[in-house]
């Protein structure tokens, strides 16, 4: 009989939040902003600029304001690009946007959905973890090609269901992103709304490679309104969600937290093909995307019952606001529950690989840091500069190694 009851209550919740999100909206965006032709919308390049153009159009064909700086869609904004990770300066100054649209409901308070539409262009940028990556083009089909979609898709499914909302909707997609958050950072300094009458911001950020066996949905933010948690805990789902607690981290969720927003960030999980020329369409898994997006609608529409949400500080922010001068060439698995960093890639050439270390390794203690989280390393990592020798102890098969490790 609660078998029989759990299986009503899902049913009813699908058919109470209206399941008209559709898969080949997310494929025809997806598949726009991931093709070659756009050269992975590299920030500021003329490729990126044709995904802007595309994404105002669709927020135009969708009925929503214009919600930009200069009286159109558009967020224009400079800054001055990286020269390499470890530059906190800059080098030439160039103009990027985001794209702004708002869906006006009347509404006392508004929801932000937002994601990344920029990439890493043709890899010239220093964020590619291919060993090789000049001249190879990074469609960044997952990252952020999928967060997008969602955010066009979204803004679709609530334009058409605008009766049932008591929000207005400000959605925007960021340039910037990969560079260092700067798109949602300058929008954040200088908003085109009344950040007061913001209830919570929703970020999406490679939500296109669900794992169909695992089912694993990682939703960080959850400690910084204190509805959240209950509220999550309670919306029926098939996913297995891993919730984080944290405001800050590496997404643009953390421009609107430290301005005392609450939020949430929504993500798959890592895959071996993150910043590298094989983040191609054909590793989407559309029908797992729109599971992903009827989630958040469900979590959306629960908070219409709620009073405006409470922001909370959550854990010890340093991490995420740290300036780093090494990088170890290794890509953490997010969605680790076990004690430690587990090693999701490793890259040809860098560090990590030259001392040893390989996919699957775990690591629990790099210096003098005892590593018990993602966080835990990236602390750690920051008290390193370039020469720099040091021991890595990691659990490889339940057996530890020590290793050495040179930056």
């Amino acid at each position: 009989m609660k078998k029989i009851a759990t299986l009503f209550l899902i049913l009813s919740s699908s058919l109470i939040y209206g399941q008209n999100i559709k898969t080949e909206q997310i494929k025809k965006h997806i598949q726009f902003l991931a093709d070659d032709k756009l050269k992975g919308r590299g920030t500021s390049s003329p490729e990126e600029l044709v995904a802007a153009n595309y994404i105002a159009e669709s927020f135009k064909s969708d009925g929503l304001q214009p919600k930009g700086n200069s009286d159109n869609y558009f967020y224009t904004f400079k800054f001055k690009k990286p020269k390499d990770k470890s530059d906190t300066i800059g080098g030439e100054t160039v103009s990027a946007m985001d794209v702004v649209g708002y869906l006006d409901n009347q509404a006392e308070y508004t929801v932000v959905i937002g994601g990344h539409y920029d990439h890493l262009g043709m890899g010239m940028d220093h964020n590619s973890l291919d060993a090789n990556p000049e001249g190879k083009i990074h469609n960044g089909a997952d990252d952020n090609a999928s967060g997008t979609a969602g955010v066009l898709e979204l803004a679709r499914y609530f334009s058409q269901n605008k009766h049932k909302e008591k929000f207005n909707f400000l959605f925007i997609c960021f340039s910037g992103e990969e560079l260092g958050l700067f798109g949602s950072k300058r929008f954040c300094e200088n908003p085109t709304i009344d950040f007061k009458k913001v209830d919570y911001m929703i970020n999406m950020d490679m939500i296109g490679r669900l794992n169909d066996s695992t089912k694993k949905l990682i939703v960080y933010g959850v400690g910084t309104a204190p509805d959240w948690v209950p509220l999550i805990d309670k919306t029926p789902t098939s996913f297995s969600i891993k919730k984080d607690s944290a405001g800050v981290g590496p997404s643009d969720q953390t421009s609107f937290y430290l301005k005392d927003i609450p939020v949430l960030h929504f993500f798959t999980g890592q895959h071996s093909d993150y910043h590298r020329p094989t983040d191609d369409i054909d590793k989407i898994n559309f029908e797992g995307e729109k599971d992903v997006l009827e989630y958040i609608v469900k979590i959306i529409e629960q908070t219409e019952t709620l009073p405006k949400m409470t922001f909370l500080k959550t854990r010890n922010t340093e991490a995420g606001t740290r300036k780093y001068k090494v990088t170890m060439g290794v890509m953490p698995d997010y969605a680790f529950d076990g004690k430690g960093m587990r090693i999701d890639g490793v890259t040809a050439g860098k560090p990590a690989e030259k001392a040893g270390l390989l996919r699957g390794d775990v690591v629990i203690k790099l210096g003098e840091t005892k590593v018990e989280s993602t966080m835990d390393y990236m602390k750690g990592l920051s008290n390193f500069n370039k020469g720099d020798t040091t021991e890595i102890i990691v659990l490889r098969d339940g057996k530890e190694i020590k290793l050495t490790v040179t930056f």
